[in-house]
This record gives structure tokens, C-alpha cells and sequence, in this order.
């Protein structure tokens, strides 16, 4: 992760935008992802990071949002990326263990579509 991604969570976190907790699942989450070696940066997952922050908070202060208009057509273009899906599946399990609620799949899907957006971006690396 870089400095200005890390500076991104700081900034949420710090104005009490998101929950340590939520602060602290996220940065996890992303170091995950660059140990599979993505390029973990402001760049690349900006979007993703104030996304999952804010999905997780909506979530833990009962304000979830459970459907989007667009839900169809995201589910639509998910089809072709089932890795980033079964990611955010992952991530909303996890979020359930350690935050105490998972993901709704709205929010799944949204997850998904920027897991998608970094695997084209910075693909993982596969060992050989």
C-alpha cells in the first residue's frame, strides 16, 4: 500500500468518518491483496477503499443499503469475473466474523466490480 492510500484511511478514520475497526478490517484487507501481489495503490484502489469503508459503516450503523437500481446490470457484468465475486463473497464472510455483519449483496456487488477493476489493473501473481 502506499502512502497517499494509507493517508486515504488515516483521513476516514481520523475524522470519525469510519470505525477503527472498519479502519483496521480494510487496511487487512488490502495488505491481502498486495501479498497476492496487486499493485495496492491510491491509483489503483482508491475507489475500492472509501467504498468498503463506507459499505462497512453503513453496515455496522444498521444503515445498509440492500439494492441498487443498477443491480441487474451489475450482476450482469460480474459474469465474466467470477475470481472478483468469490473475492467479495470472501470479504463479506469475513467482515461477518469480524465485524459481526456481512456485506448485503448490493454491496457485494459493488465490492466486486472494483476487485474486477484491480485484477485488470494489477493482476495477481501467480506462483509457478
Amino acid at each position: 500500500m502506499d502512502d497517499q492510500l494509507a493517508l486515504r484511511i488515516e483521513l476516514f478514520r481520523e475524522s470519525g468518518q469510519v470505525r477503527p475497526e472498519v479502519a483496521a478490517f480494510v487496511t487487512a484487507e488490502l495488505d491481502a491483496l498486495g501479498a497476492e501481489g496487486r499493485t495496492v495503490t491510491e491509483e489503483t484502489a482508491g475507489t475500492l477503499t472509501s467504498h468498503l469503508m463506507m459499505a462497512l459503516t453503513r453496515l455496522l450503523n444498521g444503515e445498509p443499503i440492500a439494492e441498487f437500481p443498477t443491480d441487474s446490470e451489475i450482476t450482469a457484468e460480474l459474469a465474466g469475473h467470477p475470481d472478483a465475486v468469490a473475492r467479495a463473497r470472501a470479504v463479506s464472510v469475513r467482515a461477518a466474523s469480524e465485524l459481526g455483519a456481512p456485506l448485503p449483496d448490493s454491496e457485494i456487488n459493488f465490492l466486486g466490480l472494483h476487485l474486477a477493476l484491480l485484477d485488470q489493473n494489477s493482476p495477481p501473481r501467480h506462483e509457478t
